[in-house]
């Protein structure tokens, strides 16, 4: 069982650094780093969409 808690605590770290880059890189705002951070992989499936 520690694995896969493990593997889901790294998975949703991930997921928000690469949501905090990706707003960072279009918006440069701080602000919106952090909304889309809390966000995370609903923000990177969106941008993979959009973009």
């Amino acid at each position: 069982m520690a694995n896969g808690n493990t593997v889901v605590k790294t998975g949703l770290g991930f997921g928000s650094v690469l949501a905090i880059t990706i707003s960072w890189s279009v918006n440069q705002s701080i602000i919106w780093a952090v909304i889309h951070g809390i966000f995370s992989w609903f923000y990177v499936i969106y941008y993979a969409l959009i973009r």
